[in-house]
């Protein structure tokens, strides 16, 4: 009895022995060079568990022991979830380094910019030349729908989530600032805000112009004078879609008989607002519709730095118009 005891002591002993030095060998092991040869972008999807993970590192040659790097989870001090998304692994990342990125996050960037006041033909466009997103767009949202800005997303993300994603941040937006709003607007819906905030976004370029762009309109349409917008009449003819030629939405300047034109985004020939928003306006030109600058101005004129002259009278206005197509010209 003494002798099978004092054997199956010394077994345990050497297992404790052999265990441990295999767990030695695992610690250090794990803070090594790895296998990966090259820079590589692996995926991980949701819902993902250690083990799969584990599973899915060694099997794209990110690391060599899956049995490892289950152990290595489990004796960190830090326990935070390894997070899910696209990786970019460095050649050689050690298998430690590989388990901080993912507890951190640090997912591959993927991701698209919208500028202020592009179509929604424009964003569609966009997302269908994306290689790296799947999915059919099968309808262009509602213009004015779609909040642009930086979006990130992960390979293979559907494109009409990524839309559905926009239509969620402009809602949100337009319901956070419509409550807090100035006082006596002629725009008496959040539907009438986004249209003119649409006009105010492509009539300037200037950020600081927009609240004082904003404020013509506002008085014009409480004087009950046309908003006469070249912009809405341009949208009036290409409904959003923008020429590949590098000459503007048309392709060319807008000649007098487009003015002419009969549509309902013709601002010369109609009084008040459009019927849709004529782009995807950006929070700050809706900001400007909803807190315009006050002032007396109710002409405005390009000035040939990429800003505009105000005038508050027709005379005014005129004099500015001279000057402007004095600077067209020399140009």
């Amino acid at each position: 009895m003494n002798k099978l005891f004092i054997t199956v002591a010394l077994l345990g002993v050497i297992a404790i022995f052999v265990l441990g030095a295999w767990f030695l060998t695992a610690l250090k092991n794990a803070h090594e060079p790895g296998p990966l040869p090259e820079n590589k972008i692996v995926l991980i999807e949701r819902g993902k568990g250690v083990a799969a993970i584990a599973g899915i590192l060694e099997s794209e040659g990110v690391i060599d022991s899956s049995l490892i790097f289950k152990v290595l989870s489990r004796i960190e001090t830090d326990q935070r979830p390894l997070k899910a998304g696209e990786y970019e692994f460095t050649p050689a990342i050690t298998m430690a380094e590989a388990m901080k990125m993912m507890r951190e996050g640090k997912v591959y960037d993927r991701k698209v910019t919208f500028p202020e006041g592009v179509t929604s033909w424009q964003i569609v466009e966009t997302l269908k030349g994306l290689p790296d997103m799947a999915g059919e767009i099968a309808d262009i949202p509602e213009e004015g729908s779609l909040l642009p800005q930086t979006y990130h997303y992960i390979k293979n993300d559907d494109r009409n989530a990524l839309l559905d994603k926009m239509k969620a941040s402009m809602d949100k937006t337009v319901t956070e600032l419509w409550p807090a709003r100035a006082e006596g607007l002629p725009v008496t819906s959040e539907a009438e805000a986004l249209v003119l905030a649409s006009i105010v976004e492509k009539e300037t370029g200037v950020p600081s112009e927009r609240k004082k762009v904003a404020g013509v309109f506002i008085n014009r349409l409480k004087k009950g004078m046309p908003l006469q917008s070249d912009p809405t009449v341009i949208y009036g003819i290409t409904k959003g879609e923008v020429k590949s030629d590098g000459q503007g939405p048309i392709g060319r300047r807008l000649l007098t008989k487009d003015l002419e034109t009969d549509s309902p985004y013709n601002t010369y020939l109609n009084p008040g607002l459009p019927p849709t928003p004529i782009a995807n306006p950006g929070r700050e030109s809706i900001e400007a519709v909803l807190h315009p600058e006050v002032h007396d101005y109710i002409y405005f004129v390009a000035d040939g730095t990429g800003g505009h002259v105000f005038g508050r009278t027709l005379k005014e206005h005129n004099d500015n118009v001279a000057r402007w197509r004095k600077i067209r010209r020399s140009q």
